[in-house]
């Protein structure tokens, strides 16, 4: 059985591909999921720890719908964690609490929920012979690093990642567009992507995202292949949760009242209730006050709260970065053949008329805004070859002496195709005498001009956009011998000393080979730093 994990900041989705009906479904797991009329089964993305165990005691985690159905998502309650995704792999200011004398950290809250969902699959009487886990596409490489290694407990032949827009172009079938945009707004982060579907009628192996284990072919399966092929994407760090914010804070101004856990719930329920309707009511009870509130938000008010807050310029600023990325391959945004419309967040009326803005309303798509990313994951195992491009830049540290620090020297751009042809020569010279070594770091670059900050405010986690005259950077060779290149015998000022190649293979690996040029010896044989987002 393959299966596909969609893991989101606000829902989690999981689907397999039945094999009787030839047809993707999305698993409706037994406590965890929620499944109301019509829609799909989702996994709330909540935890709450009723123990962190010790001393012979095990750890008790509530995750998914069980929190809400005890009502632990309801108070100020230093157990419950809500958009903990946001938070793994970001340096977050602020602090997490103790639990019973213990630290807490994302990465900690993140791996109980999701071991939690791989225990629940286990119970479905199918072995799972390989997963497919979506990421979002602006995701740091330390996000892909720490989800490969909760899910190696599963226990399957093959884990591979796909970048959560190409899923949900594949979800939507949409095989007659040639080129589709899909908008994946989520209730963390926001990500746009320009996929190009290719129906070939020649039958070849299809390429892998990231695997290990046993290889799976579907050279002997007699189906065409198609081809998604990323030909632009942008990211943004925003999401529903933000939204929900938002609201809460305009709510508490409003009504004079304080922002607790039960304010936020409230303020996501009005804003998906303005989805369906023009005005929304809720009623609240301040426990600490004995005070009584009836809240009231019409679409008016929540477009003027998205306007307040810099919404749309945001909006506009990722939908540029995707329109000036298609335009350098002779495309404008008219070319577009269609737009897939992904995420709770995309329901919201004046997010869908802003869309609307750009594009023809026929050629836009939302009717699954839930299951498209997990089941076009599945999508993978059934004859699709993925061709992609690096979506980070990535350098080497060297000091400037202009502004007196450290400074980074791109050696692979963003939007680089890979496998690399060619790689990328540097050579380097010893800057002292009798030199021992040379220093090389290299590090994944972030977008230069701003940076996210992850921070809280109380008991909620906010993200912000911060200006900066610098990259964001995380380094990609933190351990000391991972970075340092010895000189046998001593360097000297004068003559390059060692010439360093970087590529980039098939499986998004970046290698690195050093060369000394002074005894010809190979010091570093094509060794891999890391594998690239």
């Amino acid at each position: 059985m393959t299966l596909a994990i969609d893991f989101g900041t606000s829902n989690t989705v999981v689907a397999r591909w039945n094999a009787a009906t030839q047809q993707p479904e999305t698993l409706a797991l037994a406590g965890l999921s929620l499944s109301q009329g019509g829609s799909p089964p989702l996994i709330p993305s909540l935890a709450y720890v009723e123990s962190m165990g010790g001393a012979g005691a095990d750890r008790t985690v509530r995750v998914g719908q069980q929190v809400r159905d005890r009502g632990l998502d309801l108070k100020n309650d230093p157990r419950f964690f809500r958009a903990f995704k946001r938070g793994i792999g970001s340096s977050v200011q602020g602090f997490l609490p103790e639990l019973d004398g213990q630290a807490t950290t994302f990465e900690q809250i993140g791996e109980w929920f999701l071991v939690q969902v791989l225990d629940a699959v286990k119970q479905v009487p199918l072995p799972v012979e390989s997963l497919v886990l979506t990421v979002p596409v602006d995701s740091f490489e330390i996000y892909r690093q720490w989800l490969g290694g909760v899910v190696q407990r599963a226990n399957v032949d093959q884990v591979r990642m796909l970048d959560e827009p190409t899923a949900a172009a594949l979800g939507y079938g949409m095989a007659d567009c040639d080129r589709l945009l899909v908008i994946d707004f989520g209730g963390g982060t926001l990500d746009l992507s320009l996929v190009q579907l290719d129906r070939v009628q020649k039958q070849s192996a299809v390429g892998f995202v990231l695997q290990w284990g046993k290889q799976s072919f579907a050279e002997e399966s007699g189906q065409k292949i198609q081809t998604a092929k990323v030909l632009a994407k942008a990211g943004l760090n925003l999401g529903g949760s933000d939204l929900d914010n938002w609201v809460a804070e305009w709510l508490a101004e409003t009504y004079n009242c304080q922002v607790t856990p039960l304010l936020v719930r409230l303020a996501e329920r009005l804003k998906i209730a303005l989805s369906l309707q023009n005005q929304a009511k809720e009623s609240y009870f301040d426990e600490d006050n004995f005070e009584s509130y009836e809240f009231e938000l019409d679409r008016n008010q929540f477009e003027s709260i998205l306007k307040e807050r810099g919404f749309f310029e945001q909006l506009d600023g990722a939908m540029n970065q995707v329109a000036q990325q298609a335009r350098r391959q002779g495309m404008e945004t008219r070319d577009f053949d269609g737009i897939a419309l992904v995420g709770g967040t995309s329901q919201i009326p004046a997010f869908q008329s802003w869309v609307k803005q750009y594009f023809d309303a026929d050629k836009i798509r939302s009717d699954r805004p839930f299951e498209a990313i997990a089941q076009g994951a599945l999508q993978l195992d059934r004859g699709v070859e993925i061709k992609d491009f690096l979506y980070h830049s990535y350098g080497i540290r060297y000091w400037n002496h202009r502004i007196q620090r450290h400074d980074w020297h791109p050696i692979i751009q963003a939007g680089q195709p890979y496998p690399m042809a060619d790689p990328v020569k540097l050579v380097f010279g010893a800057s002292m005498e009798n030199q021992p070594a040379i220093e090389v770091v290299l590090g994944e670059l972030g977008s230069e001009g701003s940076t996210t900050e992850v921070y809280f405010d109380g008991d909620r986690l906010i993200t912000r956009n911060l200006s900066t005259a610098q990259s964001n950077v995380k380094t990609l060779n933190d351990s000391e011998g991972g970075r340092v290149i010895k000189l046998d015998p001593l360097g000297n000022p004068g003559m390059d000393r060692v010439q360093l190649f970087f590529r980039v293979d098939e499986e998004r690996c970046l290698r690195m080979r050093v060369e000394d040029m002074l005894t010809l010896d190979t010091i570093i044989d094509d060794q891999v730093v890391t594998q690239l987002s």
